[in-house]
């Protein structure tokens, strides 16, 4: 049951809603939960529900278990003396961390096991058992939808719970419908407890502005995946799966066009989530802020896929940077190294550790190794070599609040990431390399690309002025302007009028039925 599919838009969502309504608003978030696991269960294996299911009742037991705990010591301090309160802070600190532990063996081991196993067996294999004459075999695994997202969820909840950010829930159904919640399931966001849990939990009266604000979200996305994503993916495909006999200009193409796939399918996915959630009057948190716009790799990376670096920050950066051993690395770097490197290389270090996990988070593949690797590298020398850039640019009189050279960091920024999206999509690491080294040779338009695919004219011009419709209207966001807010407030006639001229461009311009493919959403394999 895919997001762009009318038995999900028509039938799942119009159906849920309907019964939303209509119930009494203390029972509304019985409706979603149940909605969440139907929806589930139709769109994988039913018996992999199970595997949310240990993940809820992990999340929920865990988190109950450290507040105990935290009560038992809130309740006994009082009787004891200085020594004996920190003896007994200290064992109480250990049994938290016990708690977690087993909770991320549960549901993080569940999810390197499913994930990783052959991926970490192929790794050791050629590196040391081929040398000791042995072989770990090779496993039929299955990966349970959304496995990825509602792990990271879980996590979150139990660590904020350990950190004391808040208590725990002591309602199952409002944790499970925290982690289920149908829209997010299978491509995100990946939300917080505090975001979201009571906005699911607390029931909302029918709202026309977040009714009709969540459909224009909807239709947005539409227009995103399935008028320009799938049609740009036919060509995407064809010169990626047979790229030796292509041009580097034809192979160039295939990787803006990729570039622009990507964007508009993931972000036109999150539309849809979050047009989904509107309706029920449920606020999630935003994925992107026009990324296109960045003028640096960092600022790149703090407007794409936003929850997931916020989720590394909060949950892999933080928790090295504030471990006993890092303390330890730190205070040895201070003693032994000037004071600019005894800043950045604790900094750079904990930094290691976030793209390894962003890089293996998108696939068990050493691709996604080297795309994580690829951007840390990057912004490693740009944190050490950025004093250097800055007497370079005083040197050449360079101004940077100068538009021309915001410009210019913003091309560079999306060369970049171009070279990363071709790390991302190649089937490996030596295609990726092959086609990056035939961008720099017999660079001549083959027309054959979109000849053999059956990409007329009017397709690629749909394609090109699609994706101007996007850069236009995320100009339009870059400037501050909500530009559904602005919309809601037209005369009916107008607006009605532009309502059902977009839901025919995505029906009349959509790439489907002769000639197109269905396109999975690619994050859902994620």
């Amino acid at each position: 049951m895919v997001y762009t599919s009318y038995v999900y838009l028509v039938l799942f969502l119009g159906m849920t809603f309907l019964l939303y309504t209509i119930f009494p608003k203390k029972y509304k978030w019985t409706v979603l939960l149940a909605a969440s696991y139907i929806y589930y269960m139709a769109a994988s294996r039913i018996w992999l529900i199970v595997f949310i299911l240990l993940t809820s009742l992990s999340a929920y037991l865990g988190a109950i278990w450290i507040d105990k705990i935290n009560e038992l010591f809130t309740s006994v301090k009082k009787l004891m003396d200085r020594q004996q309160k920190k003896e007994f802070k200290e064992k109480i600190l250990w049994q938290k961390k016990m708690v977690i532990v087993l909770m991320l063996l549960i549901n993080v081991g569940t999810l390197v096991f499913l994930k990783y196993f052959n991926f970490f067996a192929d790794v050791l294999n050629i590196t040391l058992f081929n040398q000791l004459h042995m072989e770990i075999p090779m496993l039929k695994l299955f990966l349970p939808l959304g496995i990825s997202f509602y792990t990271l969820q879980a996590v979150s909840y139990v660590i904020d719970v350990y950190r004391g950010k808040y208590k725990a829930d002591y309602h199952f159904g409002r944790v499970s419908l925290y982690l289920t919640f149908f829209p997010t399931i299978v491509e995100g966001p990946i939300t917080r407890y505090d975001q979201v849990a009571y906005q699911l939990y607390e029931g909302h009266e029918f709202n026309y502005v977040n009714l009709t604000q969540g459909c224009q979200l909807i239709l947005w996305g539409m227009f995103k995946k399935i008028v320009i994503a799938d049609r740009a993916n036919m060509l995407v495909n064809y010169v990626f799966n047979d790229y030796m006999k292509f041009s580097g200009l034809s192979v160039v193409i295939a990787i803006i066009f990729y570039t622009i796939q990507l964007y508009t399918e993931f972000s036109g996915a999150m539309d849809i989530v979050r047009g989904s959630a509107q309706i029920f009057s449920v606020e999630l948190p935003e994925n992107f802020k026009q990324p296109f716009f960045s003028k640096s790799i960092n600022e790149f990376w703090q407007k794409w896929h936003i929850t997931l670096g916020a989720w590394l920050r909060d949950y892999v950066f933080y928790s090295v940077s504030l471990s006993g051993a890092f303390k330890k690395f730190n205070h040895f770097v201070k003693n032994h190294c000037n004071e600019y490197f005894s800043k950045l290389l604790p900094a750079t270090t904990a930094l290691f550790f976030v793209w390894i996990c962003n890089g293996l988070w998108h696939g068990a593949s050493m691709k996604y190794v080297m795309y994580g690797m690829y951007y840390y590298i990057l912004m490693v020398i740009g944190m050490f070599m950025e004093p250097v850039f800055h007497k370079i640019l005083e040197a050449l009189h360079i101004q940077k609040e100068k538009t021309y050279f915001k410009f210019f960091q913003i091309l560079r920024t999306v060369f970049i990431v171009n070279i990363g999206m071709l790390i991302f999509r190649a089937d490996t690491l030596s295609a990726a390399y092959h086609m990056f080294i035939s961008c720099f040779q017999n660079f001549h338009l083959d027309l054959s690309v979109i000849a053999h695919l059956g990409l007329s004219v009017a397709d690629v011009s749909i394609i090109l002025i699609g994706t101007l419709v996007v850069f236009i209207m995320s100009l339009i966001k870059e400037k501050g302007i909500h530009i559904r807010e602005s919309i809601s407030k037209w005369n009916i006639v107008p607006r009605w009028s532009f309502y059902l001229t977009s839901l025919f461009v995505v029906i009349i311009f959509g790439a489907y039925g002769r000639g197109y493919d269905i396109v999975s959403f690619i994050y859902a394999q994620f």
